[in-house]
């Protein structure tokens, strides 16, 4: 419903989002590897598979797994998978949220502390994905679950900044941080309620923003607020 653009939210710790700027640097050379010609059995090899993943852990039955062209640790594509894409418009959404977002929690945060913050909350999202579809044969790739985390802790952080939107992808609003993440998160919840949830991960998602709630808490600098506790908003 509505396309981030821009925050009102100055930078006060740090001079430059190393870290942000970093993960989506990362996340586009990998998908330019994807698109230059990457197997579709290479990516999933990088790729949580459910079934695979939560049978290594020894919660199903084990079983022959299919050939992968790459012999991966199935617990190591809980950090791989969030660095492929399925498509352009997978990684640009992603990668979005992320520029517009991210910058202030690792402001929030520190450089060091964010970057596991972000894996953190990966890792979270794709188990959550897994053992909630243990039997799923299809392969989960995407940043999406950990800029899930990223947007909760923003929430947390800063509900009444203000941030331009594009509304139905053409309407120009500036809309406070809690109703456009709100609606997000809002989304994320009705999804998994349908009958049909799709293609989409919103189990990732769900795990995600929860993992985000929790560890802001954790890995924010002491001194650094909750809940825009004393901003004044014009």
């Amino acid at each position: 419903m509505f396309v981030p653009l821009h925050d009102e939210n100055v930078l006060k710790s740090i001079s430059f989002p190393y870290v942000t700027v970093g993960l989506i640097i990362a996340n586009v050379i990998v998908f330019v590897f994807e698109v230059m010609g990457l197997s579709e059995a290479v990516i999933a090899s990088f790729a949580i598979v459910p079934a695979e993943l939560v049978s290594t852990a020894g919660m199903l039955g084990s079983g022959e797994m299919p050939d992968q062209s790459i012999a991966i640790p199935e617990r190591f594509t809980l950090l791989s998978y969030m660095f492929f894409h399925g498509d352009i418009l997978h990684l640009a959404g992603n990668m979005l949220f992320l520029w517009v977002f991210g910058d202030n929690v690792e402001d929030a945060m520190g450089h060091i502390r964010f970057l596991l913050f972000y894996l953190l909350c990966g890792v979270f999202a794709g188990f959550v994905h897994a053992v909630m579809m243990p039997g799923s044969p299809n392969p989960l790739i995407g940043a999406s679950g950990a800029v899930a985390g990223v947007i909760s802790a923003y929430l947390m952080l800063h509900p009444r900044v203000r941030v331009w939107v594009l509304a139905f992808q053409f309407i120009p609003l500036r809309l406070s941080a809690a109703v456009v993440l709100g609606v997000w998160i809002l989304t994320q919840f009705i999804m998994i309620m349908l009958p049909e949830v799709g293609p989409v991960a919103w189990y990732a998602h769900i795990g995600g923003l929860i993992a985000g709630a929790v560890l802001v808490v954790i890995f924010k600098r002491r001194d650094v607020p909750l809940f825009d506790k004393g901003l004044r908003v014009a």
